[in-house]
């Protein structure tokens, strides 16, 4: 049995998903793999809540392709480039099942990746004091790890600096880089094989490509009637990625997300303190300063005011979602998942979860009862409690009863 992992937000499932599934399935030629996305939860990476309820989203991705769809907890979810990826890789491969990773790429010319990958970051002196010197410099945190990268690189490999510049010039490359290295520390054997697929319309979309999920989430937020979402998001997505969403709507399962209300609830209720996670290098005193004028008129505003050459948004982002949710730095100490939790799944997927319990020596999570059977597992009760709380908060902002996760099971098609 083939199974291919994919990472993915899917805030919301779009073309390109969908595109990336088929793929990959025609990668290992064989259209009967299974599937596995594992999905971020409530928060996504760059640090705001996702567009849908996650049960929509997983929902979408199992009319659209996928046969297992797991949770990425919060902690790796809402998080940079290189925990994200180790968190998601370590998830798919703790599973025991994987034969496969599927990952989108912005790059021709994979072989570049690989050969970034093949870096040890961790242990080169040069690397880390020329990151310290393009952070004080003001540059962001990518863009001086990239420069880093190229700096200690240039001369040492077969690529020239444009070369490598510009394979690191895009936020999904950077990802798959970190992908990659997850794979080298957890897959040192090489037995699952890795297939870099070019993404179609990376951020532009129009016709020469699919539109992006910024791209859809900006559209959803000009108007929020069903017949407006319809109009304007046919043929902009699967029709039935599309026909989840507004079928939700409609039944009020959930309102649209109020972005704005997020913030207004995160500066008001929230003190920002030192020992929160990402709140490192000044930044909590820097939001607790600006707290009158960060009050926002609309998020546009807000971030505007916010962001600085040293903080990033998605830094501030991350720093103010673990605040509200209650993430300490000491969390960051964790450095894999303690358990796989099971979003939904289909025919074909409940096959593939029955082998998962044989082969994974992580417990393996349907409903929220089963995390009181794991009493005595520290990382496994501070890690679910986040997912829970971050969920539980999400959902307010969506309109969803309080208890709303302890009352849905897996998605079962």
């Amino acid at each position: 049995m083939r199974v291919i992992g994919i990472v993915a937000e899917f805030n919301p499932f779009h073309s390109g998903h969908e595109y990336l599934i088929r793929k990959a399935r025609e990668e290992v030629a064989d259209p009967r793999a299974i599937v596995m996305p594992v999905m971020s939860g409530a928060f996504c990476q760059r640090g705001l809540p996702a567009l849908l309820p996650k049960q929509i989203r997983c929902r979408q991705a199992l009319m659209c392709g996928a046969d297992v769809v797991l949770e990425l907890p919060f902690t790796f979810a809402c998080a940079p480039s290189e925990r994200f990826a180790y968190g998601a890789v370590a998830t798919l491969v703790r599973s025991g099942v994987v034969t496969d990773i599927a990952f989108g790429v912005d790059t021709d010319d994979t072989s570049i990746l690989e050969s970034l990958a093949e870096f040890d970051f961790d242990n080169n002196e040069d690397y880390y004091a020329s990151l310290r010197s393009g952070l004080e410099s003001g540059l962001s945190f990518p863009a001086a790890r990239a420069k880093a990268l190229i700096s200690c690189l240039a001369g040492k490999t077969d690529y020239s600096e444009d070369a490598l510049a510009d394979a690191l010039r895009s936020p999904n490359s950077i990802l798959a880089l970190d992908y990659l290295r997850a794979l080298r520390i957890l897959d040192r054997k090489g037995r699952i094989k890795v297939h870099m697929i070019r993404r179609i319309g990376a951020y532009h979309g129009g016709e020469e490509g699919f539109e992006s999920a910024s791209e859809i989430r900006a559209l959803a937020k000009e108007d929020d009637s069903l017949s407006s979402l319809l109009t304007k998001l046919s043929g902009k997505m699967p029709d039935a990625s599309l026909a989840v969403w507004l079928s939700a709507l409609s039944r009020g399962d959930f309102r649209d997300l109020d972005e704005e209300e997020y913030i207004r609830r995160v500066i008001t209720e929230c003190v920002f303190r030192d020992d929160t996670a990402y709140m490192t290098d000044g930044l909590s005193g820097y939001l607790n300063n600006l707290k009158e004028s960060l009050r926002p008129g609309d998020l546009a505003l807000f971030e505007e005011k916010a962001q600085t050459r040293h903080f990033t948004m998605g830094r501030i982002y991350r720093a103010m979602a673990s605040a509200y949710v209650g993430q300490s730095a000491a969390v960051l100490d964790v450095k894999e998942p303690a358990y796989i939790r099971v979003l939904g799944f289909n025919r074909e997927g409940r096959y593939c979860l029955k082998i998962i319990n044989k082969c994974t020596k992580l417990p393996v999570i349907h409903n929220l009862s089963d995390f009181a059977e794991y009493s005595d597992n520290l990382p496994l009760k501070t890690l679910s409690a986040l997912d829970i709380k971050s969920c539980e908060l999400a959902g307010s902002l969506m309109g969803m009863p309080f208890e709303n996760e302890w009352q849905t099971p897996p998605v079962m098609l």
